[in-house]
């Protein structure tokens, strides 16, 4: 053994502890070397989902509460056009009655010339009526 490891042959090795290896002692550092490095990564890639599921849960929310205030929105807005529609309907009545009401009026005014007429008309019967007398 003229090396620290060295090979026996027929896949035997003796690594620096002087111990009996199946695997080359450089292949099995290698091996360990790269399992710890997929470790890392699998941990990498866990914390990476963990952020990422945070961010989907966290958007999921934030797109709920703006559909619900897009609801409210649109609840809002309906609301605005019923009530203008109201008013609307509301003033066309009042302007309908307006009209009625003028029409009453002169009506009235109407009315009132022809009684004060008649009333002009007897009170001057009644004078000539007691002047004969």
């Amino acid at each position: 053994m003229e090396e620290d490891t060295g090979s026996l042959g027929n896949g035997l090795f003796i690594d620096e502890l002087c111990k009996l290896r199946v695997l080359d002692p450089e292949v099995a550092t290698q091996t360990q070397q790269l399992n710890g490095e997929c470790k890392e990564f699998v941990d990498k890639i866990n914390e990476f989902q963990r952020i990422v599921g945070g961010f989907i849960s966290m958007v999921s929310d934030l797109a709920k509460q703006v559909d619900n205030e897009k609801m409210k929105a649109i609840g809002c807005r309906n609301l605005l056009k019923s009530i203008a529609k109201e008013r609307e309907t509301k003033k066309q009545q009042l302007l309908a009655l307006i009209t009625e009401k003028k029409m009453q009026l002169e009506r009235l005014n109407t009315q009132y010339e022809s009684l004060l007429k008649v009333e002009a008309d007897q009170n001057e019967f009644i004078e000539q009526f007691i002047m004969q007398k």
